[in-house]
């Protein structure tokens, strides 16, 4: 999948998952304000209908009180005029509660207090009319409920009480209709959120599918990928491990071809440097016979004169210098050769105490240590599998250089040191030597390339090798070093190696 379709399939998930969101947080934001009106206004509606039972309950004890108080009249029943007294009791609270209700509502609390006016005139008559019949006036006690009758106090009661119904009818039937607005649009936003949402999560759905299906496509691809890499890296591997092995028999037989010539160029060379002595004892005689000088005395060589002098002195420098060349070809065929008998030498890997091993090479190199007044530290080191006559040339060429390349009139220091990390061990060989310029640290492990001065003998091969080594022993190899600073060996390998991955140069 090309980055810029991936960019555009994550922007689109996080911009629906933002969606979705913001459509939760909104579907409940409004459910909830939706919901709490709705709840007001239907506890507005439940007020109203208590408002409008009072005022019946508040009429329903006045006549209460009026039909007990007229009863009593009549009958002078003591269970009338209780009744009557409880009514009368009962009318305050009502009153009082009625007025809380009906607070909100000024005319509402208009109409109450001329109710409440009316319905006390009313019960001071009731009060009136109780007592005459307790002094036994019970003419006048009748003249006075006739009065009554004849005022239109009970018509105000009845009017003032009719207006507060429909009053509160008025408001129930609004209250009762802004409760239903109130339901309707919380059912309508919470059908349209959920309808939302149920989308989004269609949606969210088929783009976990298309996604599962892209992934699984991917995923497909990858193990063909890998099924054709591994096949590639297995024939590539092959080809490699074949071309190295002809590369190390080519090596071999030309390493072995050029030893032929190069023999027979030692033994002439070498009849040369006898023959040498007559060919220039005769120039020497024939010299001296044309010149009539007298024949050397017998058992005496002839002396050579003038240009046969120079001729001779150039002959010698000239076999002389055919003699190193000869002497420094075969030391570089001898050292080819050993590397292609190391190249073919399959690696064994066995448990190896580094610190012994190290222990045991320094002590072969104590006499070259002794000469230059070096001191080499051996500090704890790690026990690895690996191949044991690897590891030893591996250390014997690092401590060999270390101490070749010391400083002139400086007393040697050499520190091995080691760590382990996730598996390898990390050796360190350090030195106080003449070090080794930054621009000479890749070059150094070239094959037959040397830095610095060349006032050492050697080849320029024991660093290559040390490096192949440890690159078949699966570790890597580094330096770090600087003019006239010393210098720091790294060597990288596994703590437990595998001989069945690396037996081949990589």
């Amino acid at each position: 999948m090309a980055p810029e379709v991936r960019r555009r399939r994550t922007l689109g998930q996080v911009l629906l998952l933002s969606a979705g969101f913001l459509v939760l947080v909104a579907v409940s934001t409004a459910s909830v304000l939706l919901v709490n009106k709705a709840r007001s206004d239907s506890a507005w509606v439940v007020h109203t209908v208590e408002a409008e039972n009072q005022i019946n309950a508040l009429l329903l004890e006045v006549r209460r009180a009026e039909s007990a108080a007229r009863a009593y009249l009549l009958t002078q029943g003591q269970e009338f005029l209780s009744d009557h007294e409880a009514a009368v009791a009962a009318i305050g609270p009502v009153l009082e509660k009625l007025h809380g209700l009906v607070a909100d509502n000024p005319a509402q609390v208009e109409n109450l207090a001329a109710l409440r006016s009316v319905i006390e005139t009313r019960l001071s008559q009731f009060d009136r009319e109780k007592l005459l019949v307790a002094r036994g006036d019970l003419a006048a006690a009748i003249a006075l409920v006739r009065d009554a009758g004849s005022t239109s106090s009970s018509k105000t009661m009845r009017d003032t009480a009719e207006a507060m119904r429909l009053e509160e009818e008025r408001l129930l039937a609004l209250r009762t209709a802004n409760a239903d607005a109130s339901q309707r649009l919380a059912a309508i936003v919470t059908i349209t959120g959920s309808a939302l949402v149920v989308v989004l999560a269609i949606i969210s759905v088929l783009l976990v599918r298309r996604s599962t299906r892209a992934r699984d496509d991917a995923e497909a691809q990858l193990r063909e990928s890998n099924l054709n890499l591994e096949a590639t890296v297995d024939e590539r591997t092959a080809d490699l491990r074949e071309a190295n092995e002809e590369i190390q028999r080519f090596a071999y037989i030309v390493s072995h071809d050029l030893r032929s010539p190069l023999v027979n160029i030692m033994g002439f060379t070498s009849e040369l440097d006898e023959l040498r002595n007559d060919i220039f004892r005769r120039i020497a005689t024939l010299a001296r016979a044309a010149s009539d000088a007298p024949p050397p005395a017998e058992g005496t060589e002839p002396e050579l004169e003038g240009a046969d002098q120079q001729l001779s002195e150039d002959f010698t420098e000239a076999l002389g210098f055919i003699k190193s060349s000869i002497a420094k070809m075969d030391r570089l065929i001898s050292a080819i050769l050993n590397l292609t008998r190391e190249g073919r030498r399959e690696f064994v890997p066995v448990r190896v105490d580094t610190r012994e091993l190290i222990e045991g090479i320094v002590s072969t190199l104590a006499h070259q240590a002794a000469e230059t007044d070096t001191t080499i530290r051996v500090e704890p080191l790690p026990a690895i599998v690996s191949d044991r006559l690897a590891l030893e040339q591996i250390f014997s060429n690092l401590i060999d250089n270390a101490i070749k390349y010391l400083k002139p009139g400086v007393p040697g220091d050499i520190a091995i040191r080691a760590r382990t990390k996730l598996g390898f061990a990390i050796f360190e060989i350090t030195d106080n030597g003449r070090g080794i310029d930054p621009r000479d640290h890749q070059r150094i492990f070239d094959l037959f390339r040397r830095a610095g001065t060349q006032d050492r003998p050697g080849q320029g091969i024991g660093l290559a090798h040390v490096r192949a080594l440890v690159r078949r022993l699966g570790g890597t190899m580094s330096v770090a070093s600087e003019l006239d600073q010393g210098s720091t060996f790294t060597i990288t390998l596994p703590i437990n190696w595998n001989a069945s991955n690396r037996n081949s140069d990589r």
